[in-house]
Order: structure tokens, then sequence, then C-alpha cells
């Protein structure tokens, strides 16, 4: 179960998929985008005529995140309404589909998706995959129901036996789950591949990137460090940000800019970068950190809720620098490049070993057998 409220929860769920097939496993995966299953139930279209999930990517792409912590609550009391139709709903959707297990990549609805599952059949294990690197309670991942639980930090693990799940349904993995393409070998020719996108070979590179929605914060950033005295690039990926796109080609700097749309080469421009510069959220950081890159992210009143552990995580391992706001970020990027700093941070990040991807569907393994078993 997933959604398409910010691209971690698909990619997650895609990742999870191919991962499943290439290793052998004889289930037949069939995800389902939990927003299509609870249409009929979105208080949020019938007001605006827009789907909840595509009301949250606009006011990513347009910026508008001030104030969300204080939204958060709202949203989850409006969802507390709808709790029992939601149930009927779900408990319909399961006696259509029996699962053997079902999988859950989203936050705010695992109650729910549990009550209607329980509902439907009975005793079939339900595993929520965190794709946060922490809970933010109450009620956004982690229920107070027997369920499973697949934690990327220890921060998530102790959040899970703190609310008092048993340690035998809640699982600690080495990090976010992650794209089976980040992790395959490239013997690519950095210099030769900066030069085909028509950037310096030799040039310190950063790589700008706030999520498959973009984000008009990509543009003050692309302003300040393509006019910088400090002698640098960027590659600027976009999502599907049109608007933003067609801005960040037409700005004239003098130095050099790379700008990409929505795509899927996501691990070639970070192995063709020495930095990454976005919002602390947990997919983009972690591709990053898995990919060598140092982080360079903003903590304020505009971060969502959810994602502020994330810039105290990264300030505390010493995997990138967190900013107040961006305006500084032309200060920290030549502070970065000069001296040590960047190898440092790159020696801490080498520490790291994020194969989360590869452990989940063993658990999962697990989880069944005993099931069946019983």
């Amino acid at each position: 179960m997933y959604f398409d409220a910010g691209g971690g929860h698909r990619s997650a769920a895609l990742a999870l998929q191919a991962l499943i097939a290439a290793e052998g496993y004889e289930w037949n995966v069939r995800l389902v985008n939990l927003q299509e299953v609870l249409d009929s139930l979105d208080i949020f279209r019938k007001i605006t005529r827009i789907r909840l999930q595509d009301i949250y990517n606009l006011l990513l792409a347009k910026g508008w995140t001030l104030g969300s912590a204080y939204l958060l609550p709202i949203m989850q009391a409006i969802m507390r309404v709808y709790h029992p139709a939601a149930v009927r709903l779900l408990g319909a959707y399961w006696r259509g589909h029996k699962p053997d297990m079902v999988v859950s990549l989203v936050p705010n609805l695992n109650r729910a998706l549990f009550e209607g599952l329980a509902r439907a059949w009975p005793g079939t294990p339900m595993v929520t995959v965190l794709t946060d690197l922490a809970d933010y309670p109450p009620h956004f991942w982690m229920e107070n129901q027997p369920q499973y639980f697949v934690c990327g930090t220890e921060r998530a693990f102790e959040q899970a036996l703190g609310m008092g799940h048993p340690e035998s349904r809640v699982f600690r993995v080495s990090g976010m789950i992650l794209r089976p393409k980040f992790y395959e070998q490239s013997a690519c020719n950095i210099a030769e591949e900066r030069v085909k996108l028509g950037l310096d070979p030799d040039l310190p590179t950063g790589l700008v990137l706030f999520g498959g929605e973009g984000s008009s914060a990509m543009l003050p950033i692309a302003r300040r460090l393509g006019n910088s005295s400090r002698k640098l690039q960027l590659i600027l990926v976009c999502g599907k940000n049109a608007q933003l796109f067609k801005r960040l080609k037409n700005l004239r700097t003098h130095n050099r800019l790379f700008v990409e749309g929505f795509t899927k080469e996501i691990p070639r421009y970070m192995r063709l970068s020495d930095f990454f510069i976005g919002k602390p959220g947990p997919g983009s950081i972690s591709e990053a950190l898995k990919m060598g890159l140092p982080v360079i992210v903003e903590k304020n009143a505009w971060t969502l809720p959810q994602e502020r552990f994330n810039a105290d995580w990264i300030r505390e391992h010493g995997f990138g620098v967190v900013l107040p706001n961006f305006q500084r970020v032309e200060r920290e990027v030549a502070q970065l490049l000069s001296g040590n700093r960047l190898e440092e941070m790159r020696c801490a990040i080498r520490h790291t070993n994020n194969r989360a991807v590869y452990e989940v569907p063993p658990i999962l393994a697990r989880i069944l057998a005993l099931h069946a078993a019983a």
C-alpha cells in the first residue's frame, strides 16, 4: 500500500517489488495506491476538486509549507471523523482481494488499514515499513495495534518499543529503502560525462534536488550559486515542475547550470556531483548519502514536521550542513569547498552501509512463514 503524496512512498514500493522479483521470491506482489481505494471519502477533493495527495504535492512545489505542523493535526482530525467509513471501504476491498500479508508504506492511515484488514480477514499480518527516519507521534506512522514495524533508524526502533510493541514485532534495518539502481557499480568517466552535460570536467559540482515535484526554493539557490564568486557548477533537477524548469532554463549566470526535468537518472547525476542541496526528505538525503554526497539542507518553520528530525540526524552524524535558511547557501558552499570539510563529511558517510532494500524481503518472508505455521 502506497500513495503519491511525495515520491518516496511509491519509490519504496517499486524498489521492493523489483528486488522481490530479482531475488526469486515466489510472491504475487500487488501495488495498491491507497488514494484510489479511498477516493470516495476524500473530503478535500469534494471541496477543491483536487485529491489530497495532489494538494500535498502542490504545497511542496510552491513551497507553501509554513505552518504545516499546525495543519497536520487538523488533517488527522478530519481523518478520524471519516475513520469508520474508511474501515468499511477497506474491509470491502480486502474481502475482494484476499491478501496473505499487507505491507503499508503510508503514514496516518495505518489504523484504518489494520482495522479494515481485521474485519475482512482476521489474523492476516500487517507490516508498516517506515519511509521516514523517525515517527512523528501521535498517529503518524505507529499505532497501538498488534502488527509489525520495519524501522530504518535506531530512533524509530526505540519509538516502536517505547509504545509497548514487543521486540519480536519490530525489525531494525540499516536505512531507507532505495531503488536497486543505487547499488549498481558504475565505471563511468565523470569528467567525460560532465562534458556531455555542457559542464566543466574539473569544477566542484552540486546537485540541487527537491523531490519529484521540485520546489520554487530552487530558483534563488540557482541565482546565488550561479552568480557566486566561487567557481562551481550545478545540476538542477526540477521533477514534474514544468514552470520551474522553464524559469531555470532561462536563468543567465556566470557559473554553469545544467537543468533537468523529471528523470529516473538520479543515480547518474549523483555520481557526477560532489555535494547535494535539497530539503531534508528521507528519500533524497538517503540517496545522496548512498552515493557518498555530503548534504546541505535547511530546517525552519517551513520544514515539514516529520522531516525536522532528519535535519538533526544529519547534523548529529556529520553528514552535512543544516542551515536556518538557504539565504546563507553561498557562504556555506564556499566553506564546504575550502579546507578538509568536504572530505571529513565523506569519511563519515563512508561508515554508513544502507542495505535496507535487501533486508526487508527476508523479514517479510519470516513473518509469512510464522503466520503460515500458525
